[in-house]
């Protein structure tokens, strides 16, 4: 089956928006149709916590078997969270954000969707950001 880039991170999408208890399924889900998916839990001030997500991010795809343990591919993840990161750093500037971290890879499309919900006093923005990077088959 062809996996393209759309596919991929339609997946990275659903992982990151969804709840703790749905992400086994949607891995099998995903999985069945040739897409390797893992997901992680992110929070903090957002300016302290950039590199805690990237770590966060890598050790994640490597555990969930997302991608394989060499520099080419932790360069493709770290790549494409600060990418993703970037779309939601303006919003988030100087708050606290929570949320979560969805990674996806079909064949040599790897894409990083964060989801975040932004704290300002009782109030609550939501923000998500999108990043793909092409990596070899494995």
């Amino acid at each position: 089956m062809n996996i393209d880039s759309i596919v991929v991170a339609k997946a990275a999408i659903q992982m990151a928006i969804s709840l703790r208890e749905e992400e086994k399924g949607l891995e099998e889900q995903f999985k069945e149709k040739g897409i390797l998916t893992t997901a992680v839990d992110v929070g903090g001030s957002i300016n302290s916590s950039i590199s805690k997500i990237l770590e966060r991010a890598i050790v994640a795809s490597k555990r969930g078997g997302v991608i394989r343990d060499c520099h080419v591919h932790d360069g493709a993840i770290i790549g494409a969270t600060r990418e993703a990161i970037l779309q939601v750093a303006q919003k988030a500037n100087g708050l606290n954000i929570g949320g979560k971290i969805g990674i996806a890879r079909g064949g040599e499309h790897l894409s990083v969707a964060i989801f975040m919900s932004i704290g300002v006093l009782h109030l609550n923005d939501i923000v998500i950001g999108l990043g793909h990077r092409s990596i070899s088959e494995p």
